[in-house]
């Protein structure tokens, strides 16, 4: 009769390895519970080779850092902020994505981009190799900056965001606004700071990586213009009033962090995005 070699074996293995026992130790303990001798011997092999394997991989990573985090470990289907009662309309866990129903109201949406028609101008992306920015085929919006609380709505808005992650206002950058024509659209990416690239100590200096997005939106078009996170196959519906938040721990794609702004098949798209850092962003 065969034997299988089952997840609970391969995790006993590497328990017995962890607290120090040698491989013929753990070998003659798995025969006399009645293993076969070639199916031990493969289990062991194997298993501690592909331990090893992601234990290397682990090393190599970069260090965890502390992320924002929303409060919904008790799956509520509301969350009460101080202005607002805002909805829990997804949450997952790996990766971190949270997407909030009724987070602005009609008139902040509208009042946002009022404010930012006169300012708007082709959306750049940061260059990793200077430090700078630069123009993006990936990325076909029009864009601009509002400076942190630069008036009273902007503000209002960051507090409101400030509460719902648990993370401080000044680790902010500031709100930026962004406008998809039909066809306009951002590629998958990643919003954190690749630190292999030559530029990324200089942006480092602003603040430290960043750690999570907000993406809140402020006019849905008629069709397209999803977020969508491939990883995970998801797409979140850019409805106006609501928003997505998700973090990133690591300077790594093992976070499942790629997203991107599918392409706007009718209509008019707006966005407002907040990126957070880990420190003081100056």
């Amino acid at each position: 009769m065969s034997q299988v070699i089952t997840p609970q074996l391969r995790e006993w293995i590497i328990s017995q390895a962890q607290a120090g026992f040698p491989a013929d130790t753990v070998l003659k303990s798995m025969l006399a519970s009645g293993w076969q001798e070639d199916v031990a011997i493969q289990a062991m092999e194997s298993t501690l080779q592909e331990h090893l394997k992601a234990t290397q991989q682990a090393a190599a990573l970069p260090t965890p850092m502390t992320v924002p985090e929303l409060a919904v470990e008790d799956s509520p289907l509301y969350l009460q902020l101080e202005d607002r009662k805002v909805s829990v309309l997804t949450a997952m866990s790996d990766p971190n994505i949270v997407v909030i129903g009724n987070f602005l109201s009609d008139e902040e949406c509208d009042g946002l981009i009022e404010g930012a028609k006169p300012r708007m101008a082709r959306s750049l992306t940061v260059e990793t190799k200077s430090g700078g920015e630069e123009l993006n085929a990936d990325r076909t919006s029009n864009g601009m900056f509002y400076a942190r609380a630069e008036n009273e709505l902007i503000a209002r808005i960051e507090r409101r965001l400030a509460q719902l992650t648990r993370w401080p206002v000044e680790n902010g950058e500031g709100l930026q606004i962004l406008h998809y024509h039909p066809g306009a659209e951002y590629k998958p990416h990643y919003d954190y700071f690749d630190p292999h690239e030559p530029g990324t100590p200089t942006i480092l200096k602003r603040g430290g990586q960043r750690v999570a997005t907000i993406i809140m939106y402020l006019h849905e078009p008629e069709a397209g213009g999803g977020t969508v996170f491939p990883d995970v196959r998801l797409t979140v519906a850019p409805k106006k009033g609501h928003a997505v938040f998700f973090s990133y721990n690591r300077a790594h794609p093992i976070t499942k962090s790629l997203h991107g702004g599918e392409p706007v098949v009718r209509g008019q798209k707006w966005v407002a995005t907040k990126w957070l850092r880990e420190g003081k962003f100056t």
